[in-house]
């Protein structure tokens, strides 16, 4: 029985962008398959237990968000025993690609997804567009996105001016509205900032039986980011594998944000915005006594100066 790649000991950092992609194929090749998808996409699956990770990603997130520029798939292989199965593109292209959907129109009919006990897709933002839209390839997957969009076809979404450069991208096509090719699956969790306006609006258009939206006020829109550095990502994967990702699982996991200086400083300015002095000095009092934020306790000196 042919040994796997150690991935603890994989490190891609400071390799140019095809160095990279020569360096992935490779450990593909040898845990699994890699695959070319034309020239802005990869796919590349290593193949550990019996439950399989999705995931969508961007090298350029990767580069980032990884401490070692490997795919996020990678360190669940790790840590779990999962497969993974990393999509890759080299820039924001909510894998609308023809190759894209040949490749998982090829895996369906090799019966890919059926080899596995479990399957989870997973994304964020584009890369949560293309999760949701790819998840009707494996019937009963479960699927976690961060601040998806739901399509950027102009006739249902113009409200939203962000990505004027994707304006002729065809949404209409195959695996096109993301929000109806989620029919097919057993569950999905959408997270978002109901603060971050034009995402609650693509949330919104997610709304299904088989769909529950969290919401995460004040965390802002780069939620990937944020529950990589509170280290939230893989318990909220383990979660939705195991079917444990209800209201009260999500509220006791997202606690940790209590010690997340960012979301702490947004909550402080909406507070004073709001004119709630008294509430503001409650958080600067309690962030002071216990995490080390020199900003809180300056402020907690200011508000009681004030008559």
């Amino acid at each position: 029985m042919q040994d796997h790649t150690d991935l603890s000991t994989v490190d891609l950092t400071g390799l140019r962008r095809g160095q990279w992609i020569s360096a992935i194929s490779r450990i593909g090749e040898a845990d699994g398959f890699s695959e070319p998808l034309g020239r802005r996409h990869h796919g590349v699956f290593v193949e550990r237990g019996h439950t399989l990770l999705v995931s969508f990603e961007t090298l350029p997130g990767i580069e980032v968000l990884s401490e070692t520029a490997t795919p996020l798939g990678w360190s669940m292989a790790l840590d779990e025993g999962w497969s993974s199965l990393a999509v890759i593109s080299s820039r924001d292209t909510w894998f609308r690609d023809e190759r894209i959907y040949a490749f998982f129109d090829q895996l369906m009919d090799d019966g890919f997804f059926d080899e596995f006990e479990q399957v989870i897709f997973y994304g964020a933002g584009p890369c949560g567009y293309a999760a949701a839209a790819f998840s009707v390839a494996a019937p009963g997957a479960r699927v976690v996105i961060l601040q998806p969009q739901a399509t950027l076809d102009p006739r249902v979404t113009e409200w939203d001016d962000r990505f004027a450069e994707a304006r002729r991208v065809d949404f209409t096509s195959r695996y096109g509205y993301a929000p109806d090719m989620l029919d097919a699956a057993d569950h999905a969790w959408v997270l978002y900032d109901p603060r971050e306006r034009l995402d609650a609006m693509h949330s919104a258009l997610f709304e299904r039986p088989n769909v529950t939206r969290f919401r995460m006020p004040f965390m802002g829109g780069a939620l990937q980011g944020d529950l990589i550095e509170l280290g939230l990502i893989g318990p909220l994967l383990t979660a939705a594998a195991s079917g444990d990702l209800g209201t009260l699982d999500f509220a006791r996991l997202i606690r940790a944000r209590r010690d997340h200086t960012p979301y702490l400083r947004k909550l402080l300015a909406k507070l004073e915005k709001d004119g709630r002095r008294n509430l503001a000095k409650m958080l600067c009092r309690n962030v002071s006594l216990r995490l080390d934020a020199p900003r809180f306790r300056r402020r907690l000196e200011a508000l009681q100066a004030l008559r």
